[in-house]
């Protein structure tokens, strides 16, 4: 079955997680992405991860999480051929994708009005981390100085530990995640209209629209969003619970369940006690709460507790870690994570995830993430360009090839750009 994004194409000359991350989520719908790469080097995250073998090959694990099902070019976009290179490519394109700070691409003469001119069907998508204007617009930025901006910081661990960043790039995450929604979005309306768009993402303002309740809390309530830990500012019992082996997880968020927790643990009385019969008392009382619920609790394990209240409709949950989850039944039997053959690490199987959703069929195994520029030399071919030609490029340092490939002879390839024009009429 042909995946949504079948047909589109995507220069992706993003680093490291922000735009990486959106290039992978199109990918894996189904878009041809060719990551557009420094020939010295190429993305950062190719030299980031745990394995230090791996990223001094330029395939750092960071880079493997978000560039499966991607293909590489390496064009220097500081030589006017390299240049030229990159726009023949955007004439066959629908997305380009760049996280440079802004004004980056104007001065390399790359800018939005530069390439939709040579495609007005073009959808430039820009991730900042400011966004491409405002005061703040040139600083630099990385996921944990906009958690720390943000506000993220503030809210997360407790009156003892925060400000606490979060154990992830939340920031960059989010942000590629917006990104890619509001380039798909753009493609609805190319394929309606005929015409592009420029995208400005900012990780600082996509994070903070994540954090809806906690800010409108903040401008609806004139509430000073204080960090609780573990507990649920919108409800108690809701929170991380000691138990007689390990913590558990509960939110009884509503009377029902409240009611149905107090059954399961032995305490009946406390459904109708003044401190905690109703939502909001619950709330004000949440630490003599929480005091009663785990000296019951003690009786019993957490998988224990959470098998039985499940079972009774109060939604609980053990707090595993990322092996003990990616080794349960539940994500082991939706395929979650995928195996692939990854040639460019010597044959060691790479393993990576698949989106946070499912299509009506499995998804395609995916192709292993790119060595840097694996597909320049196919690409400068489909361009047009003779052997002789793609060579000399190389030599000049202009483009770059992995270490695989020798130049061959130029396979005939589709007219790409007679089928932009097509395309764009």
């Amino acid at each position: 079955m042909t995946l949504p994004l079948a047909g589109i194409r995507t220069l992706d000359l993003s680093n490291v997680l922000a735009g990486p991350f959106c290039g992978y989520q199109l990918a894996r719908l189904g878009a041809e992405v060719i990551k557009v790469e420094n020939p010295k080097g190429g993305d950062l995250a190719r030299r980031l991860g745990a394995d230090p073998a791996m990223a001094k090959n330029l395939m750092g694990l960071s880079f493997v999480a978000v560039n499966a099902d991607k293909q590489s070019v390496a064009i220097d976009f500081k030589a006017d051929e390299g240049k030229e290179i990159f726009l023949r490519l955007v004439e066959t394109a629908d997305v380009v994708l760049e996280n440079f700070r802004p004004k980056v691409m104007e001065r390399l003469g790359l800018g939005y009005e530069v390439l939709a001119k040579r495609n007005p069907r073009i959808i430039y998508c820009a991730i900042s981390g400011f966004g491409q204007d405002g005061p703040w617009a040139g600083r630099p930025a990385y996921d944990q100085i906009v958690q720390g901006l943000s506000g993220v910081m503030s809210v997360t661990g407790d009156a003892e530990t925060a400000p606490l960043r979060t154990g992830f790039p939340i920031a960059d995450t989010i942000a590629g995640l917006t990104a890619s929604f509001a380039i798909t979005a753009a493609l609805v309306e190319q394929r309606q209209t005929g015409r592009g768009r420029k995208i400005d993402v900012s990780l600082l303002e996509s994070t903070l629209a994540a954090m809806g309740w906690v800010v409108s809390n903040h401008l609806n309530g004139n509430v000073d969003p204080q960090p609780i830990g573990n507990e649920n500012f919108t409800a108690a019992p809701s929170g991380t619970f000691a138990t007689g082996c390990g913590p558990l997880n509960i939110a009884a968020n509503e009377q029902k369940q409240f009611e149905a927790l107090c059954d399961i643990v032995g305490r009946p009385e406390l459904k109708t006690d003044p401190l905690f019969r109703e939502r909001q008392s619950r709330k004000d009382y949440r630490v003599a709460l929480k005091r009663e619920l785990e000296v019951a609790l003690a009786a019993k394990s957490a998988a224990e507790w959470e098998t039985l209240f499940n079972a009774k409709g109060v939604p609980a949950g053990c707090v595993l870690s990322v092996p003990q989850v990616l080794n349960e039944a539940q994500i082991v039997g939706r395929k979650f994570v995928e195996s692939l053959k990854a040639e460019v690490s010597g044959g060691q199987t790479m393993r990576v995830t698949r989106p946070g959703f499912r299509l009506e069929t499995d998804y395609p195994e995916p192709s292993p993430p790119p060595s840097l520029g694996q597909d320049t030399e196919k690409w400068l071919g489909q361009l047009g360009f003779t052997r002789d030609e793609i060579r000399a490029l190389g030599e000049r340092g202009v483009v770059a090839f992995d270490n695989r490939p020798t130049v061959k002879e130029t396979v005939k390839m589709p007219d790409l750009k007679a089928r932009a024009e097509t395309s764009s009429t």
